[in-house]
């Protein structure tokens, strides 16, 4: 049987706030396995992106254990922590956060280079990537030439370029109206499911975590 991709255990954050202690998350224990795709549903303020920042490696703070693809991580140092996140980790936004003086296709093909690849091998798998996304005729147009649903589909395609073996994403289609937001997910979902790659997707929407293939809920800073 395989090990888990990420595996909480006792995950606590604790926050001051005007002398207050406040309690985001109070003991989350999870098990993500490869190759799934988890929806942590819950509303606004619970805590989702608290916990997505956790397992992502983005901010320190937090109490009990990380360990992603086997390592625990949650007291290595800065610069081990940037390495399991270049090797293991993608990121999928609400907002799209694309360099906007650069291309669709540029916009992919950085994180790569950034990864050692050659630009010609990254530029191949970003066109390969981009196409399956359905933007195989919007390569060459920067951000602000591409509607909301375009966008988000190249922040997903930039998530995957290095072939993560986790994808974190938070509310990733929650900018985008109903019809747009269906058409990205399932789009999204797929190419993830193509990829191999498992996923975390944090959502308040009930209708767009039944798509994936389990649903686990925060309340009150622990899961359900």
């Amino acid at each position: 049987m395989s090990e888990p991709i990420v595996s909480l255990r006792d995950l606590r954050r604790t926050f001051e706030q005007g002398g207050q202690r406040i309690e985001v998350l109070r003991g989350v224990n999870l098990d993500i396995m490869p190759g799934e795709i988890v929806a942590l549903l819950g509303p606004s303020g619970s805590g989702k992106s608290t916990m997505l920042q956790a397992v992502g490696l983005l901010e320190g703070g937090f109490e009990g254990s990380i360990a992603i693809a086997g390592e625990r991580a949650e007291k290595l140092a800065s610069d081990e922590r940037t390495r399991i996140r270049r090797e293991h980790l993608g990121f999928v936004y609400q907002f799209h956060h694309l360099l906007p003086d650069f291309n669709a296709t540029e916009n992919v093909v950085m994180p790569q280079m950034v990864a050692g690849v050659d630009r010609a091998s990254a530029t191949v798998r970003a066109e390969q990537l981009l196409t399956d996304l359905g933007l195989g005729h919007r390569l060459t147009h920067r951000p602000n030439q591409l509607s909301g649903g375009e966008q988000q589909r190249v922040a997903v395609a930039r998530a995957l370029a290095n072939q993560p073996t986790l994808v974190l994403a938070d509310e990733p289609t929650g900018n985008l109206d109903e019809t747009t937001s269906d058409t990205v997910l399932g789009q999204f979902l797929e190419l993830v499911r193509g990829e191999g790659s498992a996923a975390l997707i944090a959502t308040h929407n009930e209708r767009l975590a039944s798509r994936m293939d389990r649903i686990v809920r925060l309340h009150d800073g622990v899961l359900d």
